[in-house]
């Protein structure tokens, strides 16, 4: 085996060729609509991509203090990733379809796991402008078995409900503004968000595109949110139901702020239990 060398959480099409390693396509298309992902992919994806079905292989069991999407087990996601031909050495570079905020998912499982991961920015979108014509349909079939190691999610990389309202906790909301004001939510039980979060809608660190604005375009909308550099460390990231929220933790990351926390449950865990307080309208 060669140096291990970490890649970065963002990856580009024309870089794809220079990353340093096996290099595997996964697509993580999902819908919080109902919409197939899966279908999606069968109705064309890029060469040699292998689905990575979220509610299969991402997501557990819902529970209401667990929320619609949370962790699988270990071992489960160590079946699917095996299922899928992937090692531990693999570089995994996953896209959707929506800007990568639901790839984000399996690459920060991966890279929160000590596995090399990154999304790919633009998505088919930026594919198809380097490779016109190039989506198949054909779906590759593992040579073997990959070689993917059961590990645990590293509790330091996680927050639960109850920490969330600590003094050394800022809390940072993915959701896009109208559900974080509590305007409407089609969801969830509750509209609105936890008291005292930061609002940074992950979409809004991508363009017209689906691309990643400029890093320096990020920053501001992350200070925009009160995350700067000397308090990006107590940032615990949420969206709905855990998903959308590893986007902002891997744009953070993108934009040398750090790696910050992710409380799984969201949304949909919190908003769940009354005893819990809400804030509705901007953040404070």
């Amino acid at each position: 085996m060669g140096t291990f060398v970490e890649v970065p959480p963002f990856a580009r099409v024309e870089e794809l060729k220079d990353l340093p390693g096996r290099v595997v396509l996964a697509d993580v298309r999902w819908y919080l609509d109902g919409r197939s992902g899966r279908a999606a992919y069968e109705g064309g994806h890029l060469p040699g991509a292998v689905f990575a079905d979220l509610d299969r292989w991402l997501t557990g069991p819902p529970t209401p203090t667990g929320g619609r999407n949370p962790l699988p087990d270990p071992e489960v996601f160590a079946e699917g990733m095996r299922s899928l031909g992937i090692d531990d050495e693999d570089i995994v570079v996953a896209y959707d379809d929506q800007g990568g905020v639901i790839a984000a998912r399996l690459v920060w499982m991966l890279r929160t796991t000590g596995r090399r991961a990154a999304v790919l920015d633009g998505g088919p979108a930026a594919w198809t402008e380097a490779y016109p014509g190039s989506l198949t349909t054909d779906e590759p079939v593992p040579a073997r078995e990959g070689a993917f190691s059961v590990r645990p999610w590293p509790a330091e990389a996680l927050v639960e409900a109850d920490e969330l309202a600590l003094s050394d906790v800022l809390a940072v909301d993915a959701r896009n503004r109208d559900r974080f004001v509590g305007a409407q939510d089609p969801v969830d039980p509750r509209p609105g968000h936890v008291p005292g979060a930061a609002n940074v809608p992950c979409r809004e660190n991508l363009d017209g595109f689906g691309r990643l604005l400029p890093v320096q375009a990020i920053r501001d909308n992350f200070a925009a949110g009160g995350v700067v550099a000397d308090n990006a460390a107590t940032v615990v990231s949420y969206c709905g139901s855990g998903v959308t929220a590893c986007h902002n933790l891997l744009t953070l990351e993108h934009a040398g702020l750090g790696s910050g926390r992710l409380y799984v449950g969201g949304w949909s865990a919190y908003s769940r239990d009354e005893a819990r307080p809400v804030e509705t309208g901007p953040a404070r």
